[in-house]
C-alpha cells in the first residue's frame, strides 16, 4: 500500500539518540509523502518512539500508545524503540498496539508500514525485532533536513559494552557499533545547508565511537567535524570519565569550534555504591579529570547525573557522594531516584531503599545543584560570551533565547531578528526562570 497522502504524528521519548533517530524517521516519512502533524490532531499512523531506561520511561510509553488508540479506534498504532526491543512480549498482548519495531529495524518503517496497511496483518505477525546482541550492523538512518535548524543531534555510536548492574540498555540496544566517518561528515555537511551550526554528537556510549572500527576515535571524528567551515559549534553527549586524558583535552582545546560543556556521566560520588553499580572509575579518578578540565578551559561548565538511593546506599555512603559533589563543584547536577529495572543486577540486590529516603536525597542534592548552579552564572556576569539564538521567547515582544558555549540559557532584547544567529552578548542578571539577562 502507498503511503501516499496519509497523516502521521511521531512522539519521541527519552535520549537524545532518540531524538535523532524520530529526526530521521519523519524525513522518511516526509520522503513517502505522508503529512506529518502534531500528536495532538487526528491521525492515520501515530508512532511513539519508546524508551526503556526505567521503569517510568516504559510506563509513560505505554500511556502515550494507548491514549493514541483512544483518540481514533482505526488509527495504526506502533510502538518502536527501546521498549520495543525489550518488552515486546508484553506489548503483543496489547490490543492498542498494532506494530511493534525494535532497534535496528527501524530503517524498514516505511516498508513495515506500507505492508501493514495493506495486508492488515494481525498485531501478532507485526512484531519487527531482531535479537540485537548478536547484530554487528550499524543501523543506518540518515537526516536530511531539521524542522528546527539551530542545533541538530549526530548520532554516530549504537550499544553498550558496559553492563552497569542498574541498567537496561546494552539488552536493548546490544553491543558497540559505530557509523562510518565519512557517512556522519556528509550528514554534517549536508544540514550547514540547510542553516544547522551547533552539532550534539552523541550515541548510546559516545565514548566507545570507534572501538569496532579500529583506526579511528571519538576525538578523530570531532576534529574532522571541526574541519567543516560552516559548522560553528561542536557539542557532546554524556561522556564517560575514561574518555577525558591530557591528549583529549589539549585536542579539545585547539577547537574554536568545541564547547566547553563536559556531561560527566558520575552516578554516584561513593566508590562503593560505584562498585556495586559496576562502574569502571572511582571518585579519585572523577577528582583528576575535572581538575585537568578546568586546567584546559577558562570557565567549563562540568555536568552530571547522579542516582540516590541505590540498593544498599547507606547514610554515610550517600553522606560521601555529598561531600564529594560539594567538592567537585558541578554547575548542574540531574538527579535521579534509583528505581527497579527487571532484568538487571541491581533488581536482586538488597536491601531496596524506601521511596522517603530517595526523595529526601534526592531534594539535598537538588538544592545543592540549584546553590552550584546560582554560583557558576553569578561568576559569568558582566562577561561577554557568545549565543546561539534558538527563537523568540514565548509571550514576551522582541525578546529572544538561545545558549552560551557553556550551555547557560540565556534571555536577550532585540529589535531586530535574531533567530540563528551568533551575537555576542553581556550577562546581566540572573533571573527566576532559568535564565540570564543578556544585553548586546
Amino acid at each position: 500500500m502507498n503511503l501516499q497522502g496519509k497523516r502521521a504524528a511521531i512522539v519521541t521519548l527519552g535520549c537524545k539518540v532518540n531524538q535523532y533517530e524520530t529526526d530521521a524517521m519523519y524525513g522518511m516519512l516526509k520522503e513517502a509523502g505522508v503529512m506529518m502533524v502534531d500528536p495532538k490532531e487526528a491521525a492515520d499512523i501515530y508512532i511513539v518512539n519508546t524508551c526503556s531506561v526505567t521503569n517510568m520511561a516504559e510506563r509513560k510509553s505505554r500511556q502515550m500508545l494507548h491514549r493514541a488508540k483512544k483518540k481514533n479506534p482505526d488509527v495504526v498504532v506502533v510502538a518502536v524503540g527501546c521498549y520495543a526491543q525489550v518488552g515486546k512480549e508484553e506489548l503483543s498482548k496489547d490490543t492498542n498496539i498494532d506494530l511493534i519495531i525494535g532497534n535496528n529495524k527501524k530503517k524498514d518503517l516505511i516498508h513495515i508500514l506500507e505492508e501493514h496497511m495493506g495486508e492488515k496483518e494481525s498485531a501478532a505477525e507485526s512484531i519487527e525485532v531482531i535479537d540485537i546482541a548478536h547484530d554487528q550492523e550499524y543501523e543506518s538512518l540518515h537526516v536530511e533536513q531539521l524542522k528546527e535548524h539551530t542545533r541538530a543531534y549526530i548520532k554516530v555510536q549504537d550499544g553498550c559494552n558496559q553492563f552497569c548492574s542498574y541498567c537496561i540498555i546494552p539488552y536493548a540496544r546490544g553491543r558497540v557499533r559505530s557509523r562510518k566517518m565519512e557517512e556522519v561528515l556528509e550528514e554534517i555537511t549536508n544540514l550547514t545547508k540547510h542553516g544547522c551550526q551547533e552539532f550534539v554528537i552523541t550515541g548510546i556510549h559516545v565514548t566507545s565511537y570507534g572501538k569496532d572500527l579500529g583506526d579511528v576515535t571519538l576525538i578523530d571524528l570531532l576534529e574532522e567535524i571541526a574541519k567543516i567551515p560552516e559548522v560553528k559549534r561542536i557539542r557532546l553527549g554524556s561522556l564517560e570519565p575514561g574518555f577525558i586524558t591530557k591528549d583529549t583535552l589539549d585536542r579539545l582545546s585547539k577547537m574554536e569550534s568545541f564547547c566547553p560543556h563536559f556531561h560527566l556521566s558520575l552516578q554516584s560520588g561513593c566508590d562503593s555504591v560505584l562498585k556495586r553499580m559496576n562502574r569502571k572509575y572511582t571518585t579519585q579518578d572523577i577528582r583528576e579529570k575535572c581538575k585537568a578540565i578546568r586546567e584546559h578551559f577558562q570557565y567549563p561548565a562540568l555536568t552530571t547525573d547522579i542516582i540516590v538511593g541505590f540498593p544498599g546506599e547507606t547514610e554515610e555512603e550517600f553522606e560521601e557522594t555529598r561531600k564529594f559533589l560539594e567538592e567537585i563543584d558541578l554547575y548542574e547536577m540531574h538527579v535521579f531516584k534509583y528505581s527497579i529495572r527487571k532484568g538487571t543486577k541491581a533488581a536482586d540486590m538488597k536491601p531496596q531503599i524506601n521511596d522517603q529516603i530517595k526523595a529526601k536525597r534526592s531534594n539535598v542534592l537538588l538544592e545543592m545543584s540549584k546553590q552550584h548552579q546560582k554560583e557558576f552564572e553569578t561568576k559569568q556576569l558582566g562577561m561577554v560570551k557568545e549565543v546561539l539564538i534558538e527563537e523568540k521567547m514565548h509571550g514576551k515582544d522582541h525578546y529572544y533565547t538561545g545558549h552560551t558555549k557553556e550551555y547557560i540559557k540565556v534571555a536577550l532584547y532585540s529589535e531586530e531578528p535574531l533567530e540563528n544567529k551568533i551575537v555576542k552578548v553581556k550577562l546581566r542578571q540572573i533571573l527566576d526562570d532559568g535564565y540570564v539577562l543578556a544585553e548586546c
